[in-house]
């Protein structure tokens, strides 16, 4: 049960940055940007976000 929680958790927090490919993807397609770049940047920018998150997580003590 002890694993499951951890796991469950550890989805969570790491689902949220995530989202940034999913915001800035559509935006940048939307906005003329060609396929390639558009995925390219918001790859680096959800890189970015689970980097950050990590160390968000990291200096509030939660573990995944």
């Amino acid at each position: 049960m002890e694993k499951i929680s951890s796991f469950a958790t550890s989805v969570f927090w790491l689902v949220l940055p995530s989202l940034i490919l999913f915001i800035t993807l559509p935006a940048m397609l939307n906005r003329g940007m060609g396929f390639y770049l558009s995925l390219g940047v918001s790859i680096a920018l959800t890189v970015l976000g689970y980097l950050a998150m990590l160390q968000v997580l990291k200096r509030f003590g939660i573990a995944i």
